[in-house]
């Protein structure tokens, strides 16, 4: 397995792959050609959020009109990849990050050596694809904790299976953005951080969900110590007062900007950290056309804070 420092002294033979996406290493960039101007982030949103009865370049390209950059897909792809790059030449619309579908059923920190090696593989296609399609990251849950899999356990086993991800990471050139979900599993932004620098990888770091936090955090105290090591935001909204008084999973139940995430302190701590990634994708639930373009707005103002 090539070390951090051997792979930086090669990173010229992996830039040609990543299609000149920049490589965010726990401690830093190793890029070329990068701005230090700040540009806009891109907007995206998931491919099932899209609640319209249309052809699939339809769809990439209503999205478009809705003022949408990109669209994010669950991997592996149950459309072919031919298909979607047909849809993404005829529709201008970009594919920046696919999320692994199998790494919540079959966790990377389970105790059964056969489940870990599963995803494994699939993420290991994930990457592949994510690659043909022209992104750079792939979304993968690292572990799970419940009363049948301690922290210990879980913990151990996902760094070794996120660690015999790095030869597919390697030769891909596509990154791996770990998330924050609630799974019981790395629950502080300094334990987020010591997981990532203890594989130390420029390839492995962060997809961090803004919305997830808010249930034990702040999401900008999460992107302060990150930093660097986020590759990609997901975002979505949450109410402290409706998980309290309706149920956990109804703080999810409302629009972006009407909940409790200080939005503006959030994206002043994204410029602080200077988040390289270029996206922030939404992942809420979805609807038809007016409802994603409601949608879309919400993330204009999010992202001209």
């Amino acid at each position: 397995m090539m070390n951090r420092k051997n792979f930086i002294k090669s990173a010229a033979l992996i830039a040609g792959a990543t299609v000149a996406a920049p490589m965010v290493g726990a401690s830093g960039i190793v890029s070329s050609n990068m701005s230090t101007a700040p540009k806009r982030l891109k907007k995206g949103l998931g491919y099932d959020m899209i609640k319209e009865e249309l052809s699939l370049v339809d769809k990439f390209k209503l999205v478009k009109d809705l003022g949408y950059d990109g669209i994010e897909f669950n991997s592996p792809v149950a459309i072919t990849v031919q298909e979607l790059l047909k849809a993404k030449i005829a529709s201008g619309i970009e594919i920046p990050s696919v999320v692994n579908k199998d790494h919540w059923s079959k966790p990377l920190s389970d105790p059964d050596a056969s489940i870990r090696q599963f995803t494994i593989d699939s993420v290991a296609k994930s990457l592949q694809e994510v690659k043909e399609l022209g992104g750079d990251t792939v979304l993968v849950v690292p572990g799970v904790v419940n009363e049948k899999v301690s922290y210990g356990v879980a913990y151990k086993n996902a760094l070794d299976s996120v660690r015999k991800l790095i030869p597919h990471v390697e030769k891909t050139g596509m990154k791996i953005g770990l998330e924050n979900v609630w799974n019981n599993f790395i629950l502080s932004p300094i334990e987020a951080k010591m997981f990532v620098d203890e594989i130390d990888h420029p390839l492995i770091g962060w997809y961090f969900d803004i919305g997830n936090i808010l249930r034990y955090g702040w999401p900008e105290h999460w992107i302060e110590v990150l930093n660097k090591r986020i590759f990609k935001l997901h975002a979505k909204e949450f109410s402290r007062q409706k998980m309290n008084d309706e149920g956990l999973w109804k703080g999810f139940n409302v629009d972006l900007l009407k909940g409790d995430i200080n939005w503006a302190n959030v994206m002043k701590t994204v410029r602080e950290v200077d988040y390289k990634g270029g996206w922030l994708t939404v992942e809420v639930g979805g609807g038809d056309r007016n409802h994603l373009k409601a949608i879309s707005t919400q993330l204009d103002q999010i992202v001209s804070l």
